[in-house]
């Protein structure tokens, strides 16, 4: 993807500003029902840029970044405590800022067949699972322990043990996801994870963005997404994908140029009506190494001017305008969450990828290594 002079940071802004070295605390954020105690930790740049993560789920409880005039502000949506996350969105499966895993997204009537065996998962979305069921990894107590690094990069990495027959998914899965936080405004999620036995695997983190922070008004409409994709996966009414790979061009699903969120969201398009907005994955155009970080999508608000590039080495990107958000969840600060109050990018294979034999395959075996990276870089127009 061509660099736009929208996404164009201005990080002399950050550095007459800030100049405090980059740090990692933590502090207590509360019990858990069943008694185990969440941690809550912050990493911090030398340009004023942080981001919170709790032990339970990792969830991102913040990312603070200024704006163009040095306000800094919360871009990202969730809850005040420990309550909003592991009691209203477990009741409500909105997953604000949590590791999504064992598979994230949806597979198509919680079944896969792997090596002969039918395995049934919880189905949650209707006749289908999403993200996993009702007990996924945003619902998990993660061992986090702060890493040792050389420069100017904050490091923590988050362990977590998922046994065979977890969620109903085959293979004892050793898991690391790793949180780091560099001074050149960069967030990079690095996961890393092996297993014993034949299994599928898909993992994301389910930030939920708007960058004009938690005073906005009116949510994402004017806010303006690029997204590096020729295709996309249309779906069926419970938001199964097809299969086929459909050209974004001359349709609603073209952003391969700068265009608002709110441009095409209300089109009479059948793709739009059966999700209530964006929940589709698009197909992201690669270079000679599918396997490589590069360009996934940009986002800039006018307002603020606040930027957001997103990079993975995944081979999808589910962009989500959450479309779930009904004012039906109090979030941070007692603000009610509505319709296109945000926008996730969620990097990832493909939905329903064990049963779609022409999708990049989602099986991990022993003796291999997952590894799948995501970098957020913030910025200012």
């Amino acid at each position: 993807m061509r660099a736009s002079g929208l996404f164009v940071a201005a990080l002399g802004i950050f550095a007459s500003q800030y100049s405090a070295a980059s740090t990692l605390s933590q502090e207590s954020y509360g019990t858990t029902r069943d008694g185990h105690s969440v941690t809550r930790y912050t990493m911090t740049n030398d340009k004023g840029i942080s981001v919170s993560f709790l032990s339970f789920g990792g969830v991102i409880t913040e990312i603070i970044t200024p704006d163009r005039h040095g306000k800094r502000a919360n871009i990202v949506l969730g809850y005040d405590d420990l309550h909003g996350y592991e009691v209203v969105d477990a009741r409500e499966g909105i997953h604000f800022g949590a590791l999504i895993g064992r598979y994230a997204n949806r597979i198509a009537k919680g079944q896969f067949i792997l090596d002969g065996k039918n395995y049934q998962l919880e189905r949650n979305d209707g006749p289908n699972t999403l993200h996993s069921g009702s007990k996924g990894y945003d619902k998990r107590i993660w061992q986090v322990t702060p890493l040792v690094t050389e420069g100017p990069v904050v490091k923590a990495a988050l362990k977590l043990n998922s046994p065979e027959g977890d969620q109903g998914f085959p293979g004892n899965l050793q898991l690391t996801v790793t949180y780091s936080l560099s001074d050149d405004n960069t967030f990079r999620i690095d996961y890393q994870a092996q297993t014993d036995k034949n299994t599928v695997i898909n993992l994301t983190n389910h930030s939920y963005f708007n960058l004009a922070g938690p005073d906005s008004t009116h949510g994402v409409l004017d806010q303006v997404v690029q997204i590096n994709a020729d295709h996309y996966l249309p779906t069926d009414a419970q938001s199964i994908p097809t299969g086929t790979l459909q050209p974004v061009e001359n349709s609603v699903f073209d952003f391969r140029t700068p265009k608002a969120i709110g441009k095409d969201i209300r089109a009479n398009d059948p793709q739009l009506l059966y999700a209530h907005g964006f929940d589709h994955n698009w197909v992201l155009n690669k270079g000679a190494d599918p396997k490589a970080l590069q360009d996934a999508a940009k986002v800039v608000d006018h307002g603020t001017g606040r930027t957001l590039e997103c990079l993975t080495t995944e081979p999808g990107l589910q962009f989500y305008t959450s479309n779930a958000l009904k004012g039906n969840v109090t979030g941070a600060g007692g603000k009610v969450y509505r319709q296109t109050e945000a926008f996730a990018f969620e990097t990832q294979h493909y939905p329903n990828s064990p049963n779609q034999p022409d999708f990049p395959s989602t099986v991990l075996k022993p003796g291999e290594v997952f590894n799948s990276t995501t970098v957020f870089r913030f910025g200012i127009q």
